[in-house]
């Protein structure tokens, strides 16, 4: 019996290493191929996260000023004018 043992152990023991390695070389595709991908997507020149977040707020804060400065403007038409034109009007006629 001690023989067959001894032959189970080693059996094992190789079973062991090599799912050891396996994983070892899955880790290592998995690097490999991850620093691919941010490679390619770096070379597409493809906006991040936080950039397109900035965008929608300078974008957001661009509108709102804009806004402002046409109900502005409709302002100082209807003043300039002197106010006789009847209906002013909107800021969305601009």
């Amino acid at each position: 019996m001690p023989p067959s043992n001894r032959l189970f152990d080693e059996f094992a023991r190789l079973a062991t290493d090599a799912a050891g390695a396996a994983q070892g070389v899955r880790r290592e595709a998995e690097t490999v191929l991850k620093g691919q991908i941010e490679r390619l997507i770096r070379d597409m020149d493809i906006a991040s996260r936080e950039d397109v977040d900035v965008l929608r707020d300078l974008v957001a804060a661009l509108r709102s000023q804009n806004d402002a400065l046409a109900a502005r403007v409709v302002a100082l038409e209807a003043k300039a004018s002197g106010g006789s034109a009847g209906a002013k009007p909107t800021p969305e006629a601009l």
